[in-house]
């Protein structure tokens, strides 16, 4: 963690510099906002009834392959969106806390210590929801692909976590929401356009920071891999039978 002063965007160090320097792969940012899509899509669909599962579901396994391929990104991919670029120990967590807390500005060209605890944390609860739906059921017409291989006790309890696990998910993403928002307005750092473009101001990000290469190639392949491994699994699923006392 750097700690600069406030004014440095104007200093004569960075007059001249560009405007942005790129830090976020395009994979990093597909992953992103398809996660988003995929995850106010579940919610809208299962708002909207049953005859809307199969959509649901859909959503659910987007989830799924974008949370596997995101957890392998964060060791192949480049140097911001990997894991070991990002992650760090409680002490740094610390550092960066106590820096907030008086009001230092701080420069992480990647995520700051507390934001990469924020994307394990997501991580973590999104990929236990979409598995847990994997094997639930309504006992009535649907059911998630896996449901047939558990007990009918197994399953009603992997549904009720999928329901609970929701709002935890939902207070997680509006805590990660107004991180967001308090950078914009308090810090001046605008992430949302960071996540877009791809690009953080040149002042935040040094110049050997600047990543050359999403790796595109790299991550088609590996989404192509784990995509078609998941419906390969999904399409070998045993049928649920909802009238036997043995789900």
């Amino acid at each position: 963690m750097t700690v600069i002063e406030r004014d440095r965007a104007a200093s004569p160090e960075t007059q001249g510099a560009p405007k942005g320097r790129l830090v976020w792969d395009w994979p990093v940012r597909v992953f992103h906002w398809g996660l988003v899509v995929s995850i106010l899509g579940a919610f809208i669909t299962n708002r909207l009834g049953v005859s809307y599962f199969a959509y649901h579901a859909a959503f659910g396994y987007a989830v799924i392959v974008l949370v596997v391929f995101r957890v392998f990104w964060g060791f192949v991919g480049p140097r911001h969106a990997r894991f070991a670029g990002f992650v760090k120990g409680p002490k740094a967590v610390l550092r960066y806390l106590h820096a907030s807390g008086r009001g230092w500005t701080t420069r992480h060209a990647g995520h700051n210590p507390l934001g990469a605890l924020m994307v394990l944390l997501l991580l973590g609860l999104l990929a236990a929801q979409a598995c847990f739906g994997l094997f639930a059921n309504d006992e009535i017409f649907e059911a998630g692909p896996f449901a047939g291989i558990v007990s009918k006790s197994a399953s009603l309890g992997l549904t009720s976590l999928h329901r609970k696990l929701f709002y935890v998910i939902a207070g997680a993403a509006a805590v990660h929401i107004g991180a967001v928002l308090w950078h914009w307005r308090v810090k001046g750092e605008n992430l949302i356009a960071a996540m877009v473009t791809g690009k953080k101001s040149a002042h935040l990000v040094e110049r050997h920071e600047e990543i050359r290469s999403s790796r595109g190639f790299r991550a088609i392949a590996l989404l192509l891999v784990i995509g078609l491994g998941f419906a390969l699994l999904l399409h070998f699923a045993p049928p649920t039978e909802f009238d036997s006392a043995g789900l």
